[in-house]
């Protein structure tokens, strides 16, 4: 008997879910059902599209034929409900679909604050989808001043891609610095100054608290004027599909390292799940694009009845701006080792004989080796620790060690 799988969500998350299944069972029925009315496509690239360094061909994760060639059956429509006795879904059209397994990936929504007056914008926007990015696009003229709520990455990258197709961009944050969730002070500190060489103005430790039209009372009292508006404070998992039927949530839709929710044959990744962060030995929700594609493949594999599992996820980020890159991962606790010049820095957070996470502003060449270390726990006494810290590469471990990990070549 052919199964029925079901996956709620057309993100990334999802495509790996197909191709998790299908990389078991070739036969089986997939039905995807998106609420976005597009062709799956990379959620970050939005910011480079309004740049002009993509199109809407080019932004596409997967080929025009991907759903075709994996016998995917396509819905756009809204998921209203999930009966995990019946064992359907229910869309907002009122169709039911059945599933044997299900896959829910359906991502997060962008949270917008109770601000005071924000209905009497006129022209406010979010930042997450596509169809967010061609709603502002429409609205960019050469003159148009913008003011955008967030400092984190959804509205450095915003504000980024519209920089030459507006007059004036504000960026504000209660926090003290950019990227809060990522760099700390002083690592925020040099990329906050290589932004504002691009004409972006920032106003830290401050944010609107109250809206007249197009002006925004802050909380320091200072009154700004804009054209266009962007929210972009931050998101809040798609929970509630699986609440509402008593699925164990947290932050996020908590799953195992099978990607199992606690309901049987219901699965989670992406965006919306929060499983286990080995860097932390907690679990938390962890929303990056990799993550996303890993979970969602280990979902489809075991759902399909295959054997996979994803437990040494840790908390990475690669990301840039303006031409400055950086990437960074795992925790930053432990004792630190710093490398800096005015324009580039490289810390090292060491704990207990193990790299414990990194922050690299600058050259960010042999990354992967420092990820590496974090996820396999490596001592850093099987290694020459001086040479790893200045040039990350094999030939700073030991002959031992090489012969370990890379099956006797050395």
């Amino acid at each position: 008997m052919k199964k029925k799988y079901v996956i709620i969500g057309g993100g990334t998350a999802s495509i790996g879910c197909i191709e998790g299944i299908r990389s078991v069972d070739k036969e089986g029925d997939i039905t995807l059902i998106s609420a976005e009315s597009h062709h799956v496509y990379g959620r970050p690239l939005i910011s480079y599209y309004l740049e002009g360094k993509t199109d809407l061909e080019r932004i596409k994760y997967r080929p025009d034929d991907f759903y075709e060639k994996n016998n995917v059956t396509l819905i756009f429509d809204t998921a209203e409900k999930i009966d995990s006795e019946k064992k359907t879904v229910t869309l907002s059209s009122g169709k039911r679909v059945e599933y044997t397994e299900l896959m829910v990936s359906t991502g997060s929504r962008p949270f917008v604050p109770p601000f005071e007056g924000l209905d009497t914008a006129p022209k406010k926007f979010t930042f997450i989808t596509l169809d967010d990015a061609l709603s502002l696009e429409k609205e960019l003229k050469p003159e148009s001043k913008v003011l955008i709520i967030g400092a984190g990455l959804i509205g450095l990258k915003c504000a980024e891609g519209i920089r030459d197709r507006v007059g004036k961009i504000t960026v504000c944050d209660l926090a003290t610095r950019v990227l809060s969730s990522i760099f700390d002070d002083e690592c925020a500190e040099i990329m906050q100054k290589h932004i504002e060489h691009e004409g972006i103005e920032f106003l830290l430790g401050d944010s609107a608290v109250k809206f007249e039209g197009n002006t925004a009372e802050m909380k320091s009292g200072k009154r700004i004027q804009f054209d266009i508006l962007v929210i972009a404070v931050g998101v809040r998992p798609n929970v509630e599909l699986i609440k509402e039927i008593g699925g164990e949530v947290d932050r996020g839709i908590t799953v195992d390292g099978k990607m199992q929710t606690s309901l049987p044959d219901i699965y989670a990744a992406g965006d919306c799940s929060q499983g286990y962060d080995m860097s932390i030995d907690a679990d938390r929700i962890l929303a990056i694009l990799p993550n996303a594609y890993i979970g969602g493949r280990c979902g489809g594999i075991n759902m399909a009845g295959g054997e996979a599992s994803f437990e040494d996820a840790i908390p990475m980020n690669s990301i840039g701006f303006f031409g400055l890159h950086a990437m960074s991962a795992g925790v930053y606790e432990g004792e630190e080792w710093k490398e800096k010049t005015e324009k580039s820095i490289k810390k090292l957070f060491c704990k207990d004989g193990v790299l414990k996470g990194f922050i690299i502003i600058g050259n960010t060449s042999g990354t992967g080796i420092y990820t590496s270390l974090i996820r396999n726990k490596t001592q850093l006494s099987q290694l020459d620790l001086e040479a790893v810290k200045k040039n990350p590469s094999l030939a700073a471990f030991s002959q031992e060690y090489r012969k370990e990990k890379l099956g006797g070549a050395v």
